[in-house]
């Protein structure tokens, strides 16, 4: 998969260095994968949540973050809409941003 973009987890893990290893890790899987539907996602990620328009939340580091991303799995392509605190998650709204 092609993951757009990672200079946001970049700027996160700055901020937030105890994010660091799992958003390395997970970009470093997600780079790896044809994910060609959200069944591919659950066998890695079985806490994933799936929403409309082809979202995906991911719990990162033990749930303490949450990213949220668009998957055009026709195209190969992850889009990063959102990484935040649990506690920015739950002020926003994922179907949205």
């Amino acid at each position: 998969m092609n993951v757009i973009s990672k200079r946001t987890l970049v700027k996160f893990y700055e901020q937030h260095p105890q994010s660091k290893s799992a958003l390395e890790v997970w970009h470093s899987d997600a780079r790896k994968s044809t994910w060609s539907s959200p069944t591919d996602i659950k066998r890695v990620y079985s806490s994933a949540s799936f929403l409309a328009d082809n979202r995906v939340v991911f719990n990162i580091k033990g749930n303490d973050y949450r990213l949220i991303v668009h998957i055009d799995y026709l195209r190969k392509i992850v889009r990063v809409k959102f990484i935040g605190t649990h506690a920015q998650y739950d002020k926003i709204d994922a179907k949205e941003i």
